[in-house]
């Protein structure tokens, strides 16, 4: 199903409509649950705030206006001129839907507030985030960073705010900062896993005096690729092929049958990945 999905996945319309719906996800949950508890954003919103706060001069807006034209001249020079563009649509589009979210979600401890609105917002943003663009503001700096040096968007989402709300304490309720921080360390972690969600796949390695047999079964009934890993027992010194595939979470139980059926002895190695790109798997995604 997904191989047939993939040539869409980025297209003009798909990315249009990740962004948009991303944007009405994070709304619900900043609109609908964040704000009616007086939970403090995070990102440039929030750091928009806390200037002014301090200031008390110029508004909020203008703060976040003037935060964001760096930013987006980085994203300009750093990205690429399409990026530029969604994040300008995404932008757009989060200023609108933000202001059509009008209802409420009645919720009256402020620590299930905290952990439900940082869930709808993680995933909101990963959902913009599955495109080639962004929402502007923080999303801009986390593609760069993730693109040059690998760093992950939640971590640097909530290193981020983690900084702002301990500048927040001499402003603002101490009560409303460790609220809001809250928040933020579930939309980093939900944010993490919703980007990794399609990408994550299990990485076998089978040690077996029968891999040829395992190597077919694993072609025939799988439909997967294999590799030979060679190497050498260290009590027997005898030489050894190291099956290398990797799965997803549905064939790692199938692997496990046809390994065992061919080879009772055999000994076989699960590891969790975090991305795999390349044929059969996910497409490199360059924005």
């Amino acid at each position: 199903m997904m191989q047939k999905l993939r040539p869409y996945l980025f297209t003009i319309p798909a990315n249009m409509a990740l962004i948009t719906l991303g944007s009405f996800v994070f709304a619900v949950g900043l609109k609908a649950i964040a704000l009616p508890h007086g939970l403090i954003s995070g990102g440039m919103s929030g750091l928009s705030l806390l200037l002014y706060y301090a200031f008390g001069w110029p508004e909020p807006g203008v703060w976040y206006l003037l935060l964001n034209v760096p930013i987006f001249i980085l994203g300009w020079f750093f990205i690429s001129r399409r990026f530029f563009f969604y994040s300008l649509y995404g932008t757009a589009v989060f200023s609108l839907v933000v202001d059509l979210v009008t209802f409420q979600f009645t919720i009256h401890e402020p620590i299930l507030a905290a952990i439900a609105a940082g869930g709808i917002m993680g995933a909101g943003s990963g959902i913009i985030l599955h495109s080639v663009g962004s929402a502007g503001g923080n999303d801009i700096i986390a593609v760069v960073l993730n693109q040059k040096y690998n760093v992950r968007m939640g971590t640097f989402f909530f290193g981020f705010n983690l900084v702002l709300f301990l500048f927040s304490f001499g402003v603002l309720d101490a009560d409303l900062v460790l609220y809001s921080l809250i928040l933020s360390y579930v939309t980093a972690q939900v944010l993490d896993h919703v980007l990794t969600i399609f990408n994550q796949r299990k990485l076998a390695m089978v040690i077996s005096d029968h891999a040829e047999a395992i190597v077919e079964a694993i072609h025939k009934r799988l439909h997967r690729g294999a590799t030979y890993l060679y190497g050498r027992g260290t009590y027997t010194r005898k030489p050894k092929r190291i099956v290398l595939t990797v799965l997803n979470n549905y064939e790692l139980k199938r692997l496990e049958e046809l390994v065992f059926k061919i080879d009772p002895e055999a000994f076989v190695i699960f590891e969790r990945t975090f991305n795999v790109l390349g044929k059969g798997f996910s497409q490199r995604k360059i924005y």
